[in-house]
């Protein structure tokens, strides 16, 4: 199981573009940078990561990016799509993290505002992702976009603690006017 949703890798960002989102350029996930995404994983969140984790980024296409600023790879987004029963897709994202000391220049804002993008442009209406229940930041920068705590799920995690972590998800377009 994944640790899904930034675990402690968004803890400052803010939520506007800034600078620093004009010095950050994203770049699709594929076989041949994929190591970039598992450095990155390595550095930012307490939990390994398998195959299946790298073979799903992959998959999603544009869904999953990395985030170089000023031509170093900084942050990612990390995303599967899942078919719900009906046929509707939804997303998920797997992972979100931008390294601390690129944290506040709006790479994660950034980040994010893709995926609500694409998923608009796809008719895709709810994105969701688990995050650790001790996770304040993430919390907050995750409502700051219109994400609620829709569920708590006991003992997600195996090797981290607390192993609680709460489920958040946003809903957009029509979806959203169906609550």
């Amino acid at each position: 199981m994944g640790a899904g949703g930034g675990e402690a890798a968004t803890s400052k960002e803010k939520g506007g573009g800034g600078a620093g989102a004009e010095r950050t350029s994203l770049d699709g996930v594929r076989d041949k940078n994929v190591m970039q995404l598992k450095k990155l994983n390595t550095a930012l969140f307490p939990v390994r990561y398998n195959d299946k984790y790298y073979q799903d980024t992959i998959a999603s296409k544009d869904f999953s990016k990395l985030a170089y600023y000023s031509d170093i790879c900084v942050g990612a987004i990390a995303c599967r799509l899942e078919k719900k029963e009906g046929g509707a897709v939804r997303v998920y994202i797997m992972t979100l993290g931008v390294l601390a000391p690129y944290r506040g220049l709006g790479i994660g804002t950034k980040l994010l505002n893709h995926v609500f993008d694409l998923s608009a442009k796809q008719n895709i209406s709810e994105i969701y992702l688990h995050v650790q229940t001790n996770n304040d930041d993430a919390i907050a920068f995750y409502k700051k976009f219109g994400f609620e705590i829709t569920q708590t799920i006991h003992n997600y995690y195996m090797n981290i603690t607390p192993p609680d972590c709460y489920v958040l998800t946003k809903f957009i377009g029509q979806a959203a006017t169906k609550k």
